[in-house]
């Protein structure tokens, strides 16, 4: 993602070997860490407002994309079910787009430096969609994008279904250019996994189903050493998600737990 949305890829990139196994995953809870903020979903209805915040419409030139969703607050496109948050993303007519989905941001309600960030989620299949779980800098309204910095945890497109996208944006790298790491979940749109982040100011490093597939080494000159804010959003379209299924309707990215542990 970017300042507006997700950044565009290009060229090519080795891919991790398929991880799809998640028997023995150990979740953050049962090793001694300290949880800072978390959401289980467990209330059902609109989520949390004293968690989460909206960024709503189209943003300038589709969030900076050319994405195709007009974000709501709305329960149609972002509510808590059986203990499982949903984003939804519907062909509807709103704002002059052909299709609403959500946008969800922790800023100005929770913003953290350094820490492990774990996500059980389960994501859409159909074409087009763009989910996505990410970090900015809380700066970026003062400095701007990319100097404020950007970690995704965990990106996804259907056109490229099971392949998961980690990538750390910055002045240097970002845009077309960031330092990512690609791995192919088999059943990524069929079953849960756990996506984490663990961040220090000596590494970043990303985990699936507690394997490690990206490695980053962080240092005092890079924007990874203050708070950042968490973003969770499903895009339709665009630079990245590419051309939608004319026959697409409706799509959910499911969400069963995000915490954070110090």
């Amino acid at each position: 993602m970017c300042f507006f949305a997700a950044f565009i890829f290009f060229g090519t990139m080795s891919i991790a070997s398929p991880i799809g196994d998640t028997t023995g995953v150990t979740p953050l809870s049962s090793k001694k860490m300290k949880l800072i903020w978390a959401d289980d979903f467990n209330i059902p209805g609109k989520p949390d407002s004293t968690k989460w915040a909206y960024d709503i419409g189209n943003g300038p030139n589709g969030w900076g994309n050319w994405e195709l969703q007009f974000y709501t607050d709305r329960t149609d496109n972002a509510v808590v079910e059986n203990g499982v948050l949903k984003v939804k993303a519907k062909r509807e007519p709103l704002g002059g787009y052909a299709y609403t989905s959500a946008r969800m941001v922790t800023r100005g309600k929770f913003e953290f430096t350094y820490g492990s960030v774990e996500i059980r989620a389960k994501l859409p299949a159909e074409i087009g969609t763009w989910p996505a779980v990410w970090m900015l800098g809380k700066n970026i309204s003062s400095i701007g994008w990319p100097a404020c910095g950007e970690i995704d945890i965990l990106e996804h497109r259907g056109k490229e279904r099971d392949k998961i996208i980690t990538a750390l944006h910055y002045t240097a790298r970002h845009g077309e250019n960031p330092d990512k790491s690609e791995t192919i979940i088999p059943n990524s749109t069929k079953e849960f996994h756990i996506y984490r982040l663990d961040w220090t100011k000596e590494s970043i490093n990303l985990y699936i189903d507690n394997k490690q597939v990206h490695a980053f080494k962080n240092e005092h000159s890079l924007p990874y050493n203050a708070d950042f804010y968490l973003l969770v959003n499903m895009a339709m379209g665009g630079g990245f998600g590419g051309p939608v299924d004319p026959d697409f309707k409706e799509s959910t990215f499911e969400i069963d737990y995000i915490r954070v542990y110090k």
